[in-house]
């Protein structure tokens, strides 16, 4: 199965147009790809993305809108999975070209051929792909939508702040920042154009079936400065929350840009809040601010982390975490690393974290927070609970059958 996003306007021409090619397109999306074509190229090429996307465009397969109408059953209500700022999003499955194969994803939005000439271009396993489109100007309007691959297990932030969905383990949310921290780094220094992805945020990671993270959403993406200069000159767009303040204020954007935004993420998945919670107390809605009061090296740091972790978690990588967020959020966005700088660091939080290797060291309680676990103080914490349980059962002698046995279960669940 896969996920469609339709987006449609019913104020464009009634004249039947197939457009198989990008070439073929409505005045108003001429007018987006000229602002892709004039932002600003990288320093290493000079060519722009959309003569990049020539060269690739024929991989991806074009889609006749009644193909894409059948596989959502006329884009049934019953297949609506979601919708954000650019269009819904359905469920459904796609032919393949020889009638043989997986079913495609499709999705669609406003900015529809920023998104199509850059994942046109990017070709990276912590991206999102799209396998091709739809541009068809009917009588229904402008239909313009995008086939994506599907991902099953949403998004990142469903698995953070859906209390519907089990909590994502300490192990997991590692490897989901470290995958999304690569995909930033290849756009932002692997590619011959460097892309500024503009909106990185918990809901644009995507979660396959092995949970690896995907970005998505390429709409608000640009080229990143020329030789010479500095940043891209552009209106501020993005999420509340996730915008560098520095982006905010200028308009001037650069990679660093990003680096913020991705920080912000870090102390999202340390804490299972979102960059912004008007439900909460004053001193606690913005989730930066908040975490200013409990800095990585205090004893009362642990007071941050999400208590669905329920203490399951590394605490001296927790500390490093923050520590790495505190980097990429710092005022002057020179000063913040490049994503590449930041997957080196997460690969060695990670390694130490026990993920490459059995863990060997976890949070226990609030007393222990700031001290480092050794092996014989685990050690002596598994013998304690022994002498405990010996204890625990010379009582339990007094209580006969099924409640004698509840009893043993619920202290045991106490002690280990």
């Amino acid at each position: 199965m896969k996920c469609f996003s339709y987006f449609k306007d019913k104020n464009r021409s009634r004249v039947q147009k197939s457009a198989p090619i990008l070439n073929n397109l409505s005045q108003s999306d001429i007018s987006e790809a000229e602002r892709v074509t004039k932002s600003s190229c990288s320093a290493t090429s000079p060519r722009s993305i959309p003569e990049l996307y020539e060269e690739k465009a024929q991989n991806l397969r074009v889609f006749t809108f009644s193909e894409l109408k059948q596989a959502t059953n006329n884009f049934s209500r019953l297949l609506k999975i979601g919708e954000g700022g650019f269009g819904c999003v359905y469920k459904g499955t796609i032919k393949p070209v020889g009638e043989k194969g997986d079913p495609f994803v499709v999705a669609g939005h406003k900015q529809w051929v920023a998104e199509v000439q850059f994942l046109g271009i990017v070709e990276h396993p912590n991206l999102v792909k799209l396998i091709g489109y739809c541009a068809v100007d009917g009588e229904r309007g402008i239909q313009r939508l995008l086939v994506y691959e599907y991902m099953p297990n949403k998004s990142l932030e469903d698995h953070l702040f859906n209390k519907a969905y089990p909590a994502l383990s300490w192990d997991c949310r590692l490897q989901i920042v470290l995958g999304a921290a690569q995909g930033l780094a290849y756009l932002h220094e692997e590619i011959q154009v460097q892309v500024i992805y503009r909106d990185f945020k918990s809901s644009n990671v995507l979660l396959d079936d092995n949970f690896k993270p995907k970005l998505s959403d390429f709409g608000l993406a640009r080229e990143g400065p020329t030789a010479g200069h500095t940043h891209v000159s552009t209106a501020v767009v993005g999420t509340y929350g996730y915008a560098a303040p520095d982006y905010i204020e200028t308009g001037h954007l650069t990679s660093k840009s990003d680096v913020w935004s991705f920080g912000v993420v870090l102390y999202e998945i340390l804490t299972g809040r979102r960059s912004l919670e008007r439900d909460r107390p004053r001193p606690e809605q913005k989730l930066l601010e908040w975490v200013k009061q409990y800095p990585a090296d205090s004893r009362k740091f642990g007071m941050i982390m999400d208590p669905r972790l329920e203490n399951q978690y590394s605490l001296s990588a927790a500390r490093k975490i923050a520590k790495l967020a505190d980097t990429c959020l710092v005022k002057s966005a020179k000063d913040r690393p490049k994503m590449s700088k930041v997957v080196e660091t997460l690969k060695e939080i990670v390694r130490v974290s026990g993920i490459e290797s059995p863990p060997t060291k976890y949070a226990e309680n609030a007393e222990d927070e700031g001290k480092e676990e050794k092996p014989t103080k685990q050690l002596g914490a598994s013998e304690s609970a022994k002498r405990r349980m010996a204890h625990l059962a010379k009582i339990s002698e007094h209580v006969g059958g099924i409640s004698r046995r509840g009893f043993l279960i619920m202290q045991r669940a106490k002690v280990t």
